[in-house]
């Protein structure tokens, strides 16, 4: 059976966001690329400019840095959804100090409830050295969470390393490796 919920994770320059890109493109166009970055610099401006160029045409852009539990409400139904990312959506609700459980709690019904397929990318940050800031070690811990939960609801679930997918749970549609 075909995934409808999926999540790729991966650490900064791993794949994930191209992967994540392949499995979207399974299921005709048109495709909707949900994005949560918002470009503060022109360092990401250009990061965001490069990955429009690269996913090219068939894509509809929806920028939302953290209402993402409603706008995938507004989205038409049997949509295929890229949301990009979680991690840049978690950070938005961090530097707001939003309420991050209910929040959470928010995107993941959504996505849940989503009447479509949705791939969430989202960065894999636990892996690395022990922050050396308060701040730094919430944001680290709260991105644990968050993958753990969407990895749990998800049917699919695919670590990216060095651009290559490893399955951490589910299967990956025929012809994608």
């Amino acid at each position: 059976m075909a995934f409808q919920r999926a999540v790729v994770l991966g650490g900064s320059r791993s794949g994930k966001s191209f992967f994540a890109e392949r499995l979207v493109r399974d299921r005709p166009a048109p495709w909707i690329y949900l994005a949560t970055s918002q470009a503060h610099d022109t360092e990401m401006e250009q990061r965001i400019a490069a990955h429009a160029a690269r996913r090219g045409p068939g894509w509809q852009t929806v920028e939302e840095p953290k209402k993402i539990s409603d706008t995938l409400g507004t989205l038409p139904e049997g949509s295929t959804v890229l949301l990009e990312c979680a991690t840049l959506w978690l950070s938005n609700h961090m530097l707001d100090d939003s309420d991050l459980a209910a929040e959470t709690d928010a995107l993941l019904a959504a996505i849940d409830a989503f009447p479509g397929r949705i791939v969430t990318v989202t960065s894999e940050v636990g892996s690395g050295v022990v922050p050396e800031s308060a701040l730094g070690r919430r944001f680290r811990d709260a991105q644990g969470l968050l993958n753990q939960r969407l990895a749990a609801q998800a049917d699919l679930a695919v670590l990216v390393a060095a651009g290559l997918p490893l399955v951490l749970k589910g299967r990956l549609p025929e012809g994608i490796a």
